[in-house]
């Protein structure tokens, strides 16, 4: 081990339990340290960014919270993967996560396994959202005019068999979905394959929760998503924070 680093740690602990501040000597005696080895140890890691000194108080510094801004980000993705593993795993079906960020469907995070593999993007999923579950979900919670925005960049083209034909068309299915209820999407972007999304209040950001099954299986689908919907209910309390990453 490095006894310097190890010292180190023990005063970046130490000040990070004062949210006031504490003075060298304080820390020092707080983590059994020398006051010259404490003073030197606190200097470098103002140097370095992770404690800042005001009138000969130490306090956490940017560095340190960035570790700390870092660390809770990881820790809320965590908790979305092992929620969406959950859910997969009981339903028996892929789980998929995406918000509308800037202008764009991002899905931010999938989990299938084997034998429940998720639907293969072949048409990127940002351009092709008029055609699948999980964009239709995420542009029905937009207003008009950002709706009409996205279908303007990226609009309405047919690519199997099932898609909707235009942008009027999908406009008027957009307007006549009720808010919060699941969209069902049959083959319209993958042939073989259903899915639905459900929307996810997050402030004003639209969110969705979304699942896919071979067409085989699409008397499973309402199912499915009606158990996923009560698993989202009974978990959104402790979801709330950890899906707006």
């Amino acid at each position: 081990m490095i006894g310097s680093v190890q010292r180190a740690m023990r005063l970046l602990e130490s000040v990070a339990e004062h949210e006031h501040g504490a003075p060298a000597k304080q820390l020092a005696r707080e983590t059994g340290l020398a006051l010259p080895t404490a003073y030197h140890l606190l200097r470098t890691l103002v140097h370095e960014g992770y404690l800042r000194r005001d009138k000969g108080l130490f306090f956490l510094g940017e560095a340190a919270e960035r570790l700390s801004s870092s660390g809770a980000e990881q820790k809320r993705r965590s908790t979305v993967v092992e929620a969406l593993a959950y859910w997969r795993d009981l339903i028996g079906v892929p789980v998929y996560y995406a918000q509308y960020r800037d202008g764009e469907i991002e899905v931010l995070c999938v989990s299938d396994s084997p034998g429940n593999p998720a639907v293969e993007e072949w048409a990127d999923f940002r351009e092709t959202g008029h055609a699948h579950a999980i964009g239709q979900c995420l542009l029905a919670q937009l207003d008009d005019e950002a709706r009409r925005d996205h279908l303007d960049r990226y609009p309405v083209q047919s690519i199997t068999p099932y898609t909707v034909r235009d942008g009027h068309s999908l406009l008027r299915r957009l307007e006549r979905t009720a808010r919060m209820s699941p969209v069902i999407e049959r083959q319209e972007y993958a042939l073989g394959t259903v899915c639905s999304a459900l929307p996810i209040t997050l402030g004003n950001a639209a969110a969705t929760m979304a699942i896919s099954l071979p067409v085989h299986q699409a008397d499973r689908l309402l199912a499915a998503t009606q158990q996923l919907q009560e698993e989202i209910g009974r978990l959104m309390g402790s979801l709330a924070i950890s899906i707006s990453i």
